[in-house]
């Protein structure tokens, strides 16, 4: 049976929202900086928010029976973040094959401006079983959409 894939209009239509995060006060270490392993987490929300925003989120992935698990991220640390500022990440899908894709976060303090972090992680396309598939194969309309948005 084959499932009905919903995802937003023309590439050209959908104006993508940074992510912002107020950085909480338990994500501290005892410098009082922001601990680094948070911005895992942080890259995560961000890139969750950005396929809502296209239309594919996480509700609607295991409606699919699919998951897309992190394959491989990097992370550049480039200023400290502390409690209470608020960082706005900007994603962008940088790759997309049908099988993987790789997503780039921009990571920067909302009032200076400055960049705290640049990072990039890559996932696959697996079903509920935990096997790869092909976004090609399996969701066609989808497949097209991602290629027409990177």
């Amino acid at each position: 049976m084959k499932r009905e894939v919903q995802i937003r209009h023309d590439a050209e239509e959908i104006d993508i929202v940074p992510y912002e995060y107020k950085a909480k006060y338990h994500e501290t270490d005892r410098g009082g900086n922001i601990h680094y392993t948070n911005f895992i987490e942080w890259m995560e929300d961000a890139r969750m928010d950005l396929m809502e925003q296209l239309g594919l989120g996480h509700k609607q992935m295991e409606t699919m029976e699919m998951m897309s698990p992190v394959v491989s991220l990097s992370i550049e640390y480039r200023s400290d973040v502390k409690f209470d500022d608020v960082v706005v990440i900007d994603t962008k899908i940088l790759k997309y094959d049908g099988h993987i894709m790789e997503v780039a976060y921009r990571m920067y303090d909302k009032e200076s401006g400055e960049d705290r972090a640049l990072a990039r992680s890559k996932h696959c396309f697996v079903n509920k079983a935990g096997v790869p598939i092909s976004l090609k194969r399996s969701y066609p309309e989808l497949d097209t959409k991602f290629f027409e948005f990177k």
